[in-house]
């Protein structure tokens, strides 16, 4: 049987076993996809073992999206420009890398959840794997403006000037701005504030200033379930329409099983069936 996981730390709370199994079961594929919880100093170790498992694939959360782009033998352009992946694939002998978050929170937002990208000002918060991640996508959807705002502004600046080129093609205005809990130092409004940073996965609170968001702006958390409870709440009573991120977890597990198994299963059944179960 083809064998598949996902690998990170932590990874208890991970649902992407449920998802591929389903997206299996619906597309009569046959696979076995479990999840690894994985030592942070033992990432290459544990991909090289799965491989010599027999693995055809896995997938990569926080906080190894960074050591992933490293560790592979290619990677697609889309990965490249991030510096990060979440999808390996194991082919011949040699590591493939791909990143799927991107598309997955675009579809989401745009597809699911109903709200245009373009010409819209988004506020993405944090400047690591998980924006890395999605900041392409973004820009090529043709937003008017994009923040990035991190708590270290070095990284944040490297972020953006990675993909100024891309902006420029996108003609959207990319900028950064320096630690995301003074947020308040931002004199402008923001029609969408997505939340990239690892603060609702480690149950801390994010210091923001909810005069950034536009009246009836979406807020996205990309962690879901209770992680991303605390953010949502503060949204919600700000006035803004609350969004976790369940619905880019099914749409990017679409995006890398159509890479491994070459059929795009129906993630919006999916996401339907999981927002069911857990009454969300």
């Amino acid at each position: 049987m083809d064998l598949y996981c996902v690998m990170g730390n932590p990874i208890a709370h991970s649902r992407s076993p449920v998802i591929h199994a389903r997206f299996a079961q619906l597309t009569g594929q046959t696979l076995r996809y479990g999840k690894r919880e994985i030592p942070l100093d033992g990432f290459a170790q544990a991909v090289r073992a799965f491989q010599a498992e027999g693995g055809r694939g896995c997938n990569i959360t926080v906080p190894f999206k960074f050591e992933a782009a490293a560790l592979v033998d290619s990677q697609t352009e889309r990965a490249a420009l991030a510096q990060a992946a979440n999808t390996l694939s194991f082919v011949n002998g040699r590591i493939e890398a791909d990143t799927t978050d991107g598309v997955g929170l675009v579809t989401d937002i745009q597809t699911n959840a109903g709200v245009p990208l373009k010409g819209s000002r988004i506020l993405l918060l944090g400047a690591g794997g998980a924006a890395a991640s999605v900041l392409g996508a973004l820009l090529q959807a043709g937003p008017a403006r994009v923040v990035v705002s991190n708590r270290s502004r070095a990284r944040a600046q490297a972020l953006v000037a990675r993909h100024a080129e891309l902006a420029l093609l996108s003609n959207a205005e990319l900028l950064e701005q320096d630690s995301y809990g003074l947020v308040a130092d931002i004199d402008q409004k923001f029609d969408i504030l997505i939340n990239a940073t690892a603060a609702s996965l480690a149950g801390a609170e994010l210091t923001l200033n909810p005069a950034v968001l536009q009246p009836g702006a979406l807020a996205y958390d990309m962690m879901y379930g209770p992680a991303a409870q605390g953010f949502l709440s503060w949204a919600q009573g700000h006035g803004a329409v609350a969004r976790d991120g369940l619905g880019m977890l099914v749409e990017q597990a679409a995006a890398s099983f159509e890479i491994w198994r070459g059929v795009r299963p129906p993630a919006g059944q999916v996401l339907a069936e999981l927002r069911a179960q857990m009454g969300t």
